[in-house]
């Protein structure tokens, strides 16, 4: 594997190959190990030859791009090819490699760098991934919700919670729910009238999955935000709408991908906003005075003549 300071800093597609290693079969993890450790050099590889150096086949490479969701191998070069002239472009702008690791000798300037880079390059591949149509509909079920339940665990509870604090003032009847049992209570009482969001990095975390599925059985809408669309939350979702990771030194996982899952609820809570928005503007009026009757206004410095 390349070294902190060659390593290539992943944005669209191979962000996309780390989200997908955990399901890759072990010969297709072998060819995408060997496309992450130097995602340049396969720009002078053949399919067979990328086949050869990874001890598998040219079909096995094949369905390593089709499993990303490609038609051919000359479609993953392509994608590899953008992705570096965008990185080359960034590196002229930093003036050095900027990676997503940090060594106990760099500097905080560096460290809020590499942060800052991690997060924006995530926020882009979530943009670029995500979803319109799939988005427009959650919005649309969102704003007609009778009642909106939001479910996350952990660091998703987190999300669920500012979740359900946009939806809530503009006019939503929107909760979240990070305790299982409450969840599934909650769940049991929804109608084909309400909506169900469930929040999770990985889609694979059984206190979310409960609810969501029973909400579904209940007829209610489920959206699913998840960083993986072939995840058990995202196929079990009526609506699932895909989340990037800006994963750094010391930010795995769900660390890494809060800030663009936060963006997916930004869009939907606008969105919903727009949708109803007698509604939305009517209530953020209502609520504007909680925020100025607990902010403490300096005081006029008094002079004696």
């Amino acid at each position: 594997m390349p070294s902190a300071t060659n390593r290539v800093e992943p944005t669209v597609i191979t962000t996309l190959i780390h989200s997908e290693l955990p399901r890759l079969t072990a010969s297709l993890r072998k060819v995408a190990e060997h496309v992450l450790a130097d995602p340049a050099a396969l720009a002078h590889t053949s399919a067979a030859e990328l086949g050869r150096r990874t001890g598998t086949s040219q079909a096995t490479v094949t369905r390593f791009c089709q499993a990303l969701g490609l038609d051919s191998y000359q479609a993953l070069l392509l994608e590899l090819a953008k992705e570096q002239g965008q990185f080359d472009r960034e590196q002229l702008a930093q003036g050095r490699p900027l990676g997503p690791d940090i060594g106990p000798d760099d500097t905080l300037d560096q460290v809020i760098e590499v942060i800052a880079h991690a997060d924006l390059q995530a926020l882009r591949a979530t943009v670029e991934r995500l979803d319109r149509t799939a988005l427009d509909r959650a919005a649309r079920a969102l704003a007609k919700a009778r009642r909106i339940d939001v479910y996350g665990v952990g660091q998703s509870g987190i999300l669920a919670r500012e979740a359900e604090a946009r939806l809530f003032g503009i006019g939503c009847q929107a909760r979240d729910w990070n305790e299982v049992h409450a969840a599934k209570t909650s769940a049991s009482l929804l109608t084909p009238a309400d909506v169900a969001i469930g929040i999770s990095h990985s889609g694979t975390t059984r206190e979310l999955l409960g609810p969501l599925r029973l909400a579904a059985e209940r007829g209610a809408t489920t959206i699913a935000i998840t960083s993986d669309p072939r995840s058990p939350a995202a196929q079990s979702a009526a609506i699932h709408l895909t989340s990037s990771s800006g994963e750094t030194s010391f930010r795995h996982g769900a660390f890494g991908a809060r800030h663009s899952a936060l963006l997916i609820i930004d869009c939907l809570y606008a969105r919903v906003a727009q949708l109803s928005y007698d509604r939305a503007t009517a209530s953020i009026a209502l609520t504007a005075h909680i925020r100025e009757g607990h902010t403490d206004k300096p005081r006029r410095r008094t002079t004696n003549s």
